[in-house]
């Protein structure tokens, strides 16, 4: 049995948890500005050209995010809102603009998981 006097002297420090998306910053999603457009390679059992985005959020950050679906409307100076989620394949891609959002357009030929892409669902 410890006294108390042992217990104040070797308190037990909680470990800090690194969170996976620190430019967020505690936020769900953050607006940003497009600053490139680009194509990288994922590593190595996989071969193909992801499509990446350089965006600029609102904080001054500067990040990339893979951008998801099939085809896009992405350009220079186009707002998005950066959601987290890797890309498992991508080095240093921590992020995903959410379509449907400001300047980035719905992929409106899904047929399944819609939402995930921004396309309304019909109510008949």
């Amino acid at each position: 049995m410890s006294t108390i006097q042992q217990l104040l002297k070797n308190k037990v420090s909680r470990k800090k948890v690194k969170t996976l998306v620190p430019a967020l910053v505690s936020c769900p999603q953050k607006r940003g500005t497009v600053v490139r457009v680009f194509e990288q390679n994922p590593k190595k059992p996989n071969s193909a050209k992801r499509r990446v985005a350089k965006v600029k959020l609102s904080t001054g950050r500067h990040i990339r995010c893979h951008i998801p679906g099939e085809g896009h409307n992405l350009q220079q100076h186009s707002i998005v809102l950066i959601r987290g989620g890797r890309c498992q394949d991508l080095i240093g891609v921590r992020y995903k603009p959410i379509r449907g959002k400001f300047d980035f357009e719905p992929l409106i030929t899904r047929r399944t998981r819609k939402s995930k892409y921004g396309v309304k669902t019909k109510t008949s």
